[in-house]
């Protein structure tokens, strides 16, 4: 990994910290809870993805990660005294940066390790979507994968884009960058105009007794 995909792996694991940190506080979790909400956030995409491709977990091979969440929660809890006032758009843009962050870096690190395209573009959308997931369901909440608004899509844009660019020979810091910039807009747009796929509705019709 190189020093561009490393800060950026970073970052990533700080924006989705800060999302779980502050879903924390919006439901009044103690500082413990709030650690824990954090660091599966951040790490919880990885993790899956890493035991699937059976590769060393990327937390435990590098323990800079837990510091990282750490750090990220206990300023969190310190600055941010009324997490419920943050405006609920604030936390679906941070989690929008750590999804297309993720993705991309995902996908990346899945083709790294010989896995085919289709293949890592699905470890890419795990790695961005899991613990986003994983935070919802603690949280009791319906996760926003599994909501209209489009948000696997844009994760798999972000893999399928840098894919698309490895293939056609661009060099990796750029075809990162345009990647991931590819799923924020697009989750950003989701979030702004309210872009959703059609819901799965059944229409049960009541039999009328004449």
């Amino acid at each position: 990994m190189n020093d561009l995909l490393y800060w950026l792996d970073i970052f990533g694991i700080i924006v989705f910290s800060l999302s779980g940190a502050l879903m924390a506080g919006r439901y009044k979790l103690d500082p413990f809870g709030v650690v824990v909400l954090a660091s599966v956030t951040a790490v919880g995409g990885g993790t899956i993805r890493d035991v699937i491709l059976q590769t060393p977990v990327f937390w435990v091979v590098q323990p800079i990660y837990l510091y990282v969440i750490l750090t990220t929660a206990l300023l969190t809890i310190l600055l941010v005294r009324q997490p419920k006032l943050i405006p609920k758009r604030f936390l679906l843009i941070a989690d929008a940066l750590g999804l297309a962050l993720f993705a991309v870096l995902g996908t990346q690190k899945s083709l790294a390790l010989g896995s085919p395209l289709p293949v890592a573009i699905i470890m890419g959308m795990i790695t961005g979507v899991a613990g986003g997931m994983i935070r919802d369901v603690l949280c009791n909440v319906i996760p926003m994968i599994l909501q209209k608004e489009i948000y696997a899509l844009a994760a798999m844009l972000g893999g399928g884009l840098f894919v698309i660019f490895h293939l056609l020979g661009w060099p990796e810091n750029e075809a990162t960058i345009v990647a991931i910039s590819g799923a924020l807009l697009l989750r950003l747009a989701a979030i702004y105009w309210r872009v959703s796929l059609p819901a799965f509705d059944i229409i049960e019709k009541e039999n009328k007794e004449k």
